[in-house]
């Protein structure tokens, strides 16, 4: 069940990188004063697909083996 979790959030990350970001604005409240500021760049979203490629390869390779 946990790790469904992790398979919705790297094909969030895949598709939408964009969408995580915005979640995680109200945790950069006490740190940042402008969030437009702090909005990553195309190479940075670029970054965040490659990384959730691999998460998600990840817990799918882990829930295959679980599952058998």
């Amino acid at each position: 069940m946990f790790l469904s979790l992790f398979v919705v959030m790297g094909l969030v990350q895949v598709i939408k990188p964009q969408w995580l970001w915005r979640m995680n604005r109200p945790l950069q409240a006490p740190f940042v004063k402008d969030y437009d500021a702090t909005e990553p760049s195309h190479a940075g979203y670029v970054m965040m697909r490659a990384t959730g490629v691999v998460m998600l390869a990840a817990a799918v390779t882990i829930l295959i083996v679980a599952v058998r």
